[in-house]
């Protein structure tokens, strides 16, 4: 896409915020979009340390840049520059997307959306079911509570490297959603491996087989999976993890990050634009995109 060309006085502004910033794919998802929707927007990142996230505000304002999301070290550190924070960001504690509303910044998590579209095929199955998620960390925050607000789950088990952390995300979310079907466990492999066999669902939201660590995996051990589960990774590269060949070596049906990732942006997308982006022509360029 030849941005230059596309890039003029009317051109509508949005980006992404964080630091570092260049490893974001955002850009080019969104990019794509609105080339496949035909909208004169541009997306672009900006790389904001924590020290100028203040000042970074007002320029954002100041610009008129319509809106942006917001990736690490700044999805926390924004609630309270904020005008106003939906539910959802505010019980997981994280912002990734803002609209520029004339001026007022209105802060949401649309990882929640992401999850929810990559799950909602597999609505039946989950019902009662025990669910494990992998990590304690902000997208572990996401994926438990759209598990808890949207599926109508049986038990969630939240295996951590820090078994500590795992016990006070457990607390958490049994004070703030008073869901108390949560077991906490050290992610200890082998001790782990009939927590994973009786979870109908699976998902490891640590950056555990993310790139460049991509022969490492949650779990080794295939017995871990079977062909009646349902095996997601947050992580999106590479697009199919270890853990997530392994799962589907043992039958059980996968679904990538990208999905979520997709689905997520989606939402973004749809916040600043008014309109629904394509989500399978994005997702099946990106897919092309990142395997070669």
């Amino acid at each position: 896409m030849n941005t230059q060309n596309k890039f003029n006085n009317n051109t509508k502004i949005l980006g992404i915020i964080g630091h570092p910033i260049k490893h974001s794919y955002s850009p080019l998802m969104h990019n794509i979009a609105f080339e496949l929707a035909g909208l004169n927007y541009i997306y672009l990142p900006f790389d904001v340390p924590t020290s100028l996230l203040k000042d970074s505000l007002k320029g954002i304002i100041a610009l008129g840049i319509k809106g942006f999301n917001v990736t690490l070290p700044l999805k926390e550190k924004i609630i309270p520059l904020l005008k106003d924070v939906s539910e959802e960001a505010s019980i997981i504690g994280a912002v990734n997307t803002v609209v520029n509303d004339d001026g007022v910044l209105r802060g949401f998590n649309s990882d929640v959306i992401g999850v929810v579209e990559s799950l909602n095929p597999y609505r039946d199955n989950l019902q009662n079911a025990n669910v494990t998620v992998i990590g304690a960390g902000g997208a572990a925050r996401s994926v438990i509570y759209a598990l808890i607000r949207n599926f109508k789950v049986g038990r969630i088990n939240i295996i951590n490297r820090t078994e500590q952390i795992a016990e006070s995300l457990k607390e958490y979310f049994s004070s703030k959603m008073l869901f108390n079907k949560i077991k906490a466990y050290h992610l200890v492999p082998p001790d782990v491996v009939k927590v994973l066999q009786d979870s109908k669902l699976i998902v490891n939201t640590s950056t555990i087989g993310m790139f460049p660590d991509i022969d490492d995996s949650a779990t080794t051990i295939p017995e871990s999976f079977s062909k009646d589960q349902i095996v997601f990774d947050v992580v999106y590269t590479p697009v199919k993890t270890k853990f997530l060949k392994i799962a589907e070596q043992q039958g059980a049906t996968v679904i990538t990050g990208l999905k979520m990732f997709v689905e997520q942006g989606a939402h973004s997308f749809e916040l600043w634009t008014g309109q629904k982006m394509e989500t399978e022509k994005v997702l099946r360029a990106l897919e092309f995109y990142l395997n070669n």
